[in-house]
């Protein structure tokens, strides 16, 4: 009886402990734009320029399309900052590479779309950090701009 007794208090604290909610932090915040294009030197490249939603810009001479980027990145042991603005680069960075791929020479209306929420902002991007992994979304239309 108190072994039967004892199975049924394990079973029944494991399916407690099983159906308990994660206790995962998904910290959705905005960061400025300046300092995390400047934390790590030489990672975004001068030949594709960038603007973000709002931002003057010269006259489009052909535009190419819209494009998307969805990063991830470690942020076990980072700083929220840190680990936003590391992601942040990564994205810029691979909006960067599709221009060149597609052949323009900007990305213009810069927008943050994390989890599908669009938010324009000139100064400020979306990040959202957790205990292991932070994200950035953002997208952009390439465009040939007028010289």
């Amino acid at each position: 009886m108190k072994r039967h007794l004892m199975s049924v208090t394990l079973a029944a604290s494991f399916t407690m402990l099983s159906a308990a909610p994660a206790f995962a932090r998904d910290t959705v915040e905005n960061y400025p734009i300046e300092p995390a294009l400047h934390s790590e030197p030489g990672k975004v490249s001068d030949d594709i320029a960038l603007y973000f939603a709002g931002q003057r810009h010269p006259a489009v001479a052909k535009k190419i399309g819209e494009f998307a980027t969805n990063k991830k990145t470690n942020a076990f042991g980072k700083s929220d900052t840190d680990a936003c603005q590391h992601v942040f680069l990564s994205a810029v960075i691979e909006l960067q590479d599709r221009a060149r791929k597609e052949g323009g020479n900007a990305v213009i209306n810069i927008k943050s779309n994390y989890k599908n929420e669009v938010r324009e902002s000139a100064t400020e991007f979306t990040c959202g950090a957790g205990a292991v992994i932070a994200g950035v979304a953002l997208k952009g239309d390439v465009v040939t701009l007028r010289k």
